[in-house]
C-alpha cells in the first residue's frame, strides 16, 4: 500500500472496467483520483455523468480524494479540464492513464466512414488530449510525470475492427513518441495492452486468455510509481496472472542495389524473396485457430438444437 501517496493521477474511462478499478486501486494506494468518464454506452452513445460521480463516491467512502469529470476526451477542452481538475484541487498532475475508447465492430469493406471516424476520435485524440495537456504541466514539474495509454493486442491487425486496430496502432506510436521527446523532462510513457473481461470483450465469439479488471490495476499502479521512473517507451501486455514486454520495432534484413543505383523491379522480384524474404505474422494461425473455434461452436449448438 502507498506506492503512489500525495501523487495526483487523472484516469479517462474510469467509470466502468478497467478504468474504474484503476481509479479506485490508485485511491487505494495514496493518490488523489481525477475520475474521468462521460458514462457513455459501448458504441459511445447516451452520455451520463453519473458512472463518475459513482466512482468518486465509492473512492470518498473507502476514505479516498477524488473529483469527477463528465466530457468528450476526444474534445480539446475537455482533456484540457481533466488536467486542470487535478491543478486545481490538488497543485499538481503526476500521472494521467487513458483507458476510455468504444468500440463498432464491422468488416472493413462495410465500414462507414462515421464509425472509422468516431473510434478513432475517441482512442487516438483522447489519447492526444491528455497526453498534450498533462505533459505541458509535467514538463515543468521537478517530478516530471507518467503517461499510460492503452492499446491493444489488436494493434497488430483485426479481423472485424479495423478501426479499432488503427486507433491502438495509432496509441503505440503516439506514446512511443511521448517517450522519445519527452524522457528530458523527466517524463515516461508507456503503453499496456490489457486482455480482461469487460463490455468489449465480453461478446468475443472465441476463447481468450484474459482476467479480471481489477487484475489490471497492478501493472497501471507500478508504471504510475516512483519504483518505474526509468520505464518509458514499453509495450506490456497484461492478463492479470501473465505480463510480457513486445518488441521494439526495427529493421531486420536489407539489401542494396548494385553500383549505388535505383532497383529494377525485375532485380527486387529476383533478389527479395533470398536477400530479405518475408516476416511470419503469427496472427494468420491465430486466426486460423479462432474461426475453428467459432466453427466448432457453431457445429456444437446446431448439433444439440436437434437432438
Amino acid at each position: 500500500m502507498g506506492h503512489l501517496e500525495g501523487k495526483n493521477i487523472a484516469v479517462t474511462g474510469a467509470g466502468n472496467g478497467i478504468g474504474r478499478a484503476i481509479a479506485i486501486a490508485c485511491a487505494a494506494e495514496g493518490a488523489n483520483v481525477v475520475v474521468a468518464d462521460y458514462g457513455v454506452s459501448i458504441d459511445g452513445s447516451d452520455p451520463s455523468s453519473e458512472v463518475a460521480d459513482g466512482v468518486v463516491d465509492e473512492i470518498k467512502a473507502a476514505g479516498g480524494e477524488a473529483v469527477a469529470v463528465a466530457g468528450d476526451v476526444s474534445v480539446m477542452e475537455v482533456g484540457q479540464s481533466v488536467v486542470d481538475a487535478a491543478l486545481d484541487f490538488w497543485g499538481s498532475i503526476d500521472g494521467v492513464v487513458c483507458v476510455a475508447g468504444i468500440v463498432r465492430e464491422r468488416m472493413l469493406f462495410n465500414m462507414s466512414e462515421d464509425e472509422f471516424d468516431e473510434v478513432v476520435r475517441v482512442h487516438l485524440k483522447g489519447h492526444f488530449t491528455l497526453y498534450k495537456a498533462a505533459s505541458a504541466v509535467m514538463r515543468k514539474q521537478e517530478t516530471g510525470g507518467s503517461l499510460i495509454g492503452f492499446t491493444s493486442g489488436a494493434f497488430v491487425a483485426s479481423t472485424a475492427q479495423a478501426n479499432y486496430s488503427a486507433a491502438k496502432g495509432g496509441i503505440v506510436s503516439l506514446t512511443r513518441s511521448a517517450a522519445f521527446s519527452l524522457r528530458k523532462y523527466g517524463i515516461n510513457a508507456n503503453c499496456i495492452a490489457p486482455a480482461a473481461m469487460t463490455r468489449m470483450s465480453e461478446n468475443v465469439p472465441f476463447e481468450i486468455e484474459a482476467g479480471s479488471p481489477e487484475a489490471i490495476a497492478p501493472l497501471a499502479i507500478y508504471l504510475l510509481s516512483d519504483s518505474a521512473r526509468h520505464v518509458t517507451a514499453q509495450i506490456y501486455t497484461c492478463t492479470g496472472r501473465r505480463i510480457a514486454v513486445w518488441n521494439q520495432p526495427a529493421e531486420v534484413r536489407h539489401m542494396w542495389a548494385e553500383d549505388g543505383e535505383t532497383f529494377t523491379v525485375d532485380e527486387i522480384a529476383t533478389k527479395l524473396p533470398v536477400a530479405i524474404g518475408e516476416e511470419e505474422m503469427p496472427m494468420f494461425a491465430d486466426l486460423d485457430r479462432r474461426m475453428n473455434e467459432m466453427a466448432a461452436a457453431k457445429d456444437s449448438g446446431a448439433g444439440g438444437a436437434g437432438s
